[in-house]
């Protein structure tokens, strides 16, 4: 009997076990060091809110065609989304003097060159100088990791494992080798896996991530397995141990 119970004792440690394969981020980054890295724009998404700052020579002719702030201590990113430019289902915006606006299939960058030159070629303003800057980028980490939620950020580009890092990174019993990441273009929804014990997919479209992806991290298969009726390791010995026990008592 007392074999029986260390074969027993054993087994269970040994599914218990994750290997740090398993665990470890990039494990073949080597290969991709020194890589050059391309950085690429977001197109502007129904629902985005815009902040649109446009300049001129003479400042005056400028203020109609901007949003005034009533704020006097500066203007905080919550007061930009709240006069900024919310970009409607038909992917357009209702800008002063211009009217109706189409962002359709633009970048930030695309849009500000079209406002421009839109300004000169109609002869509202004299060279002037568009900025256009998307002001509620966001990103929704689920699952696990230490601290899921929705997450905003106001760089141009962050990387996945930035996101990530905003989230607390992934627990111990996170699924390394399949990250999935939920991603709208287009009116069309994509879904991809990613590995972060590999490297490969530092070249790929999902190293850096994109205003309103939703990144979902899986739990292992010791934590799914935690999470049946006998529970986890300490659990699970203990129920071994009456079990032993009782039989000894039994025989007797």
């Amino acid at each position: 009997m007392s074999k029986y119970f260390y074969c027993l004792l054993c087994c269970a440690l040994i599914f218990s076990c994750t290997s740090k394969k398993e665990i470890l981020y990039l494990q073949d980054a080597d290969q991709y060091n020194n890589n050059e890295i391309v950085y690429a724009s977001s197109i502007i998404q129904p629902n985005d809110v815009l902040r649109i700052n446009v300049s001129a020579l003479i400042p005056e002719s400028a203020i109609p065609y901007n949003k005034s702030s009533n704020s006097a201590s500066g203007v905080s990113v919550e007061l930009m989304q709240l006069e900024g430019y919310l970009v409607s289902e038909k992917s357009t915006i209702n800008f002063p003097i211009l009217g109706v606006l189409s962002v359709a299939d633009m970048t930030t960058q695309d849009f500000s060159e079209f406002l421009k030159k839109k300004l000169e070629d109609e002869g509202h303003l004299k060279n002037p100088t568009v900025e256009v800057r998307l002001v509620n980028a966001k990103v929704t980490i689920l699952g696990e990791v230490n601290g899921p939620g929705t997450y905003t950020f106001t760089e141009q580009n962050i990387t996945l494992l930035q996101a990530l890092g905003y989230a607390g990174d992934l627990t111990i019993n996170g699924k390394r080798e399949d990250i999935k990441i939920m991603r709208f273009e287009n009116g069309v929804q994509h879904i991809a896996h990613i590995d972060l014990t590999s490297a490969d997919w530092l070249n790929g479209p999902y190293n850096f991530i994109k205003p309103n992806d939703t990144i979902i991290v899986d739990p292992n298969n010791p934590k799914v397995k935690s999470a049946g009726f006998i529970g986890n390791v300490g659990t699970l010995l203990s129920v071994v141990s009456i079990l032993f026990t009782t039989v000894v008592l039994i025989t007797k």
